[in-house]
């Protein structure tokens, strides 16, 4: 009994999270961003602040669900991180996975859909923060590398969406490809949570009886040297470096409960 009055709390928990996140995505996209364009002037230094209200917005979020008893988390090897710009890989087994690495890492980039431009939650932080967005055709490799180049740490999920529930990773080359022709170390980062919570196709309100766990572990950094086969390789340098990924992730994968 005592275990299912705890898991009808964390579905309250989970419904104030989105409200929380729904009002917090507009109230920054209608006061805090607008003050933002009107003070700054310099496109990148905008764009660099607007990361910075982000990551502290994503951290509070993160610590409110904690608190609130939705999940418990632990972060290790985040020291491996560098500074300055870098390419951050990771799995997607859960919805809560961009949030958890961008209140995380300083200066964070990703990929976001197009139509979140129109979103009336999401329009203002990601036009002021200046993400990637994914309809940009062939410039979208050349849009990833220019971040790095300018300082920014790129999150991309080489799989593109969240890990169906089978927990069969199909990872797609793109990622490898910016890594290649940037000329930039991978940081791999593995996210695990045995219990499933906010996977693809689920209902948000479907919670796992025990209240889950996160482990978010960044790795050593894969040198994509060791995989360069020059211009005449490209698309087979791509290829097995996504296979090497695939082969990484999936063995650090923890087997999802159903």
């Amino acid at each position: 009994m005592a275990e299912q009055l705890e898991r009808c709390w964390r579905v309250v928990a989970v419904a104030i999270g989105f409200i929380c996140f729904g009002v917090g995505g507009l109230t920054l996209g209608l006061v805090v961003f607008p003050l933002i364009n009107l003070l700054v002037r310099d496109d990148q230094r905008r764009a660099h602040i607007a990361k910075g209200v982000i990551h502290h917005a994503f951290r509070c979020f993160v610590g409110l669900l904690r608190v609130l008893g939705v999940f418990s988390y632990e972060v290790r090897g985040l020291e491996r991180l560098q500074a300055g710009g870098g390419l951050i890989l990771a799995n997607h087994p859960t919805l809560l996975d961009v949030v958890f690495l961008m209140s995380l890492v300083h200066r964070a980039d990703c990929i976001v859909k197009a139509d979140l431009a129109h979103n009336p939650f999401m329009r203002g932080p990601v036009r002021a923060a200046g993400f990637v967005f994914n309809d940009s055709g062939a410039d979208l490799i050349g849009d990833c590398i220019r971040s790095v180049q300018s300082g920014n740490n790129m999150i991309i999920f080489p799989e593109g969406t969240r890990t169906p529930a089978s927990g069969v990773m199909r990872l797609k080359r793109g990622a490898a490809h910016v890594a290649l022709q940037g000329e930039v170390d991978i940081m791999p980062v593995q996210i695990r949570c045995a219990d499933p919570f906010l996977r693809k196709g689920e209902k948000w309100y479907r919670l796992p009886l025990n209240r889950p766990h996160f482990e978010i572990i960044f790795g050593d950094a894969i040198e994509v040297a060791h995989f360069d086969m020059g211009d005449a390789g490209r698309s087979l340098a791509a290829r097995r470096l996504t296979e090497h990924l695939t082969q990484y992730f999936s063995a650090g994968s923890l087997p999802c409960k159903t």
